[in-house]
């Protein structure tokens, strides 16, 4: 069950040190907002200098969101689930960002592939979005992460990815169709231009998007502070 991405580079895991980027949306675009067909994550242009092919770099070929919908802040996560410091970021930042933002309400998330590690990268990718057909993306994203092992060490192998289906109370015959059928490779693509479209070269990188429509980029697994200052800051504006 192997699945082949075409035109995937091989690239380094991840981009360490602070680079704030503040970006603010706009141009007069035709279109008003841009949302994801079939959620509620909408992003409205206001002044800036960010065109509109750039917003939908962050807000096509995304995850399901994780938190409320109404959130004011959108934090967009560009990841590969081979990355180490993808994996140091889920551990040691994520958990915080979740207890004190997420699950308060305050902030939602989406998580976009960028799947710069191998082939395994490409299907653990592809195996998140087939769980999301059974209503499980976060669960599968979280098993994902839950069991990594090292940058290509074969944790991600076809044996695995349904081993942590199973785990996740996923449908096997259903998930083993969809990743059969690889029909999620289009959106995998997508996001991986998406990525190379916003100039990224690395994992994790983030877009924490507030509620003046500002835009500001995080590269790496920067600690918690980091996160929770920014977020702090653009409530209180």
């Amino acid at each position: 069950m192997k699945i082949h991405l075409p035109s995937v580079g091989i690239g380094v895991g991840a981009v360490i040190g602070i680079a704030f980027v503040v970006l603010l949306l706009g141009h007069a675009f035709e279109k008003p907002s841009t949302q994801i067909p079939g959620t509620s994550f909408t992003v409205t242009p206001a002044q800036g200098n960010m065109t509109q092919a750039s917003v939908n770099f962050l807000v096509d070929n995304t995850s399901p969101i994780l938190g409320s919908k109404d959130a004011p802040i959108t934090m967009i996560e560009f990841g590969d689930y081979q990355c180490f410091y993808c994996n140091k970021f889920y551990h040691t930042i994520e958990p915080d960002i979740v207890k004190n933002y997420i699950n308060t309400g305050k902030v939602r998330m989406v998580f976009k592939d960028f799947v710069i590690i191998g082939q395994d990268s490409v299907n653990a990718a592809h195996a998140a979005h087939c769980a999301q057909e059974q209503g499980k993306f976060w669960e599968y994203h979280d098993a994902l992460y839950d069991n990594w092992a090292g940058e290509n060490t074969g944790w991600a192998s076809s044996n695995n990815l349904t081993s942590f289906a199973t785990k996740v109370g996923l449908n096997g015959t259903q998930f083993s169709n969809c990743m059969s059928q690889s029909r999620y490779l289009p959106m995998i693509q997508g996001s991986m231009s998406d990525a190379k479209g916003l100039g990224l070269t690395g994992t994790p990188d983030f877009f924490i998007v507030a509620p003046d429509h500002s835009i500001t980029k995080i590269v790496g697994a920067q600690p918690y502070e980091v996160f929770d200052n920014l977020f702090k800051s653009k409530l209180n504006s």
